[in-house]
């Protein structure tokens, strides 16, 4: 190149954007020529013909940015398949077959935001293309210079949001047929494609495979990838990041400045303790790919004016950090529903608080049919989900109706099982074989009727061997009559004084026993007498 550097940056144009900039007087040029400097990096440009003669558009993309755009391309229309009804084998078998679609859906990306990209028209068609660094590109021609500043990475929602509407309109149009002309792309289905066939489809295993192995390249400089030694820094392991990125593969291009970093610091300054980083990238990596200033803040004060206690965001974000990755719509069905059912507007914040995973289950197929399930029982739904919303998230068959099965076994009447979930809401996600059986055994040994789990089931919430034995042999032992909720919900020091408050009771309206039949009592209750 026979312009210097200094001399082009001379004559910058300053009214041009920021990102675009037009360098003239550059006329010595005629032959296309593309120079790559020693330390290069790798940039993907498109160029389609606009239409008029001689003119050209452009669109140029790191390779790495490229890469994870293909990811969230492939994991929205996965999302798009199982709305529809696939099963996940069914959709990813689709998205092996189908790289050109694939590749048309990260096109389309670009079309719909276009000011993140390089997208001019250049009128001669010698291009001389020079890799600058990682955030710009030069680009001359016969009589301009262009400089391309790169913009900031696009979110997995804004992703999420530019191409379920196209692929909507596309179901819309092809209807059953969808998933062939998505195989089938860019030829209409039933027809030979008119290009050369592409190379066997790499299996998702494989592509996992590459993400994975992207995460754990040592570099150059005998290190790992930065973010992967930010990840290290805050106390997850290799094979923690490993098994993270096998679960979401986009995860292994994200970057750490732009995407990485920000949220970290971010939830540290929520409140969230550094020894939860590790748990909650865990749990949701695709928390990274959201834009905090258009995504993330926006949801949470979306989140907040519906109740969610601001001063409760880190405990919340640890519980379900996948919260925040959830679009408004999906918040608002939820939400639209607590309401139906006649929670007030401060039971559902407080709800949304305590238990975020309430958003997580789907009203159809979660919450509609448990509400009916419960109502059958006689169960006042709206109490039952203010008391236990986790309740919800449990399968009829497989957790709800072997509990219900259990009780009316042993001969508890449906109203009865009503009574008894209306008043301890957690009573059926407890496990039959681990806690319900054997607590129940060993009620069937302590002094009371049937009818007192009916007034107390919270019986089942206690453990037994730290709790339940203990506090019963004490009672058992003094001859005295407790209720079943005096002798398990109260503290130990309110059980001792109960306790000896009914020994002193039970000894006054007796015949006055000597000190020599005492001694027999036992120490633990001779204590308690005194």
């Amino acid at each position: 190149m026979r312009a210097s550097s200094s001399s082009a940056t001379a004559t910058l144009s300053p009214k041009l954007p920021h990102h675009l900039v037009r360098v003239r007087g550059l006329s010595s040029f005629s032959r296309t020529h593309i120079f790559i400097p020693q330390q290069q990096h790798v940039f993907r440009a498109n160029c389609v013909e606009s239409g008029v003669d001689g003119v050209h558009n452009f669109r140029v993309v790191p390779s790495n940015l490229l890469a994870a755009e293909k990811e969230e391309a492939k994991a929205v229309l996965t999302l798009f398949f199982r709305k529809q009804g696939l099963s996940n084998a069914v959709a990813a078998r689709t998205i092996n077959k189908s790289d050109d679609f694939i590749d048309h859906l990260v096109s389309k990306l670009h079309s719909v935001h276009k000011t993140r990209y390089l997208v001019g028209s250049i009128s001669n068609k010698s291009i001389f293309v020079m890799s600058l660094r990682t955030d710009c590109l030069l680009f001359y021609t016969a009589h301009q210079i262009f400089i391309v500043y790169a913009g900031r990475e696009l979110t997995t929602l804004e992703i999420r949001d530019s191409l379920i509407p196209y692929l909507e309109s596309l179901l819309e149009e092809h209807g059953d047929i969808l998933i062939d002309v998505v195989e089938s792309f860019p030829d209409p289905p039933g027809k030979e494609r008119s290009i050369t066939p592409a190379s066997p489809t790499i299996s998702t295993h494989t592509k996992k495979q590459k993400a994975v192995a992207r995460v754990s390249e040592i570099g150059s400089d005998g290190q790992l990838p930065p973010h992967i030694l930010y990840l290290i820094d805050f106390g997850m392991d290799i094979n923690q990041i490993k098994g993270m990125t096998r679960k979401f593969p986009a995860f292994a291009y994200y970057s750490l400045e732009g995407k990485i970093k920000p949220v970290v610091e971010f939830l540290l300054e929520l409140g969230v303790p550094r020894s939860d980083i590790p748990t909650i990238l865990h749990k949701r990596p695709q928390l990274c790919g959201i834009s905090l200033s258009e995504n993330l803040i926006p949801t949470m004060t979306y989140l907040e004016n519906l109740g969610v206690d601001k001063r409760q965001w880190a405990k919340v974000i640890h519980r379900l950090p996948a919260l925040l990755t959830y679009s408004r719509q999906k918040v608002k069905i939820t939400v639209d529903y607590l309401s139906e059912i006649g929670l007030s507007a401060e039971n559902i914040g407080k709800i949304l608080t305590r238990c975020p995973h309430i958003i997580s289950y789907s009203v159809d197929d979660n919450l509609r049919p448990t509400a009916d399930y419960f109502r059958s029982l006689g169960v006042d739904v709206g109490i039952l989900l203010h008391r236990s919303p986790q309740t919800f998230g449990l399968s009829i068959e497989a957790n709800l109706k072997p509990v219900t099965e259990f009780f009316l076994e042993r001969g508890y009447s449906i109203e009865e099982v009503g009574t008894m979930v209306s008043r301890y809401g957690a009573l059926y996600t407890f496990s039959l074989v681990e806690n319900l059986i054997p607590k129940w055994e060993y009620f069937l040994t302590m002094d009371y009727p049937r009818s007192e789990l009916v007034k107390f089931p919270q019986f089942f919430g206690y453990s037994l061997e730290e709790r339940i034995k203990p506090r019963y042999a004490l009672v058992k032992e003094s001859g005295a009559k407790l209720l079943l909720n005096q002798v398990l919900s109260v503290s130990d020091r309110e059980f001792e004084r109960i306790l000896k408050m009914k020994i002193k009771k039970m000894l006054n309206n007796r015949t006055p026993v000597s000190v020599n039949k005492t001694d027999n009592l036992g120490p633990d209750l001779e204590q308690l007498r005194l």
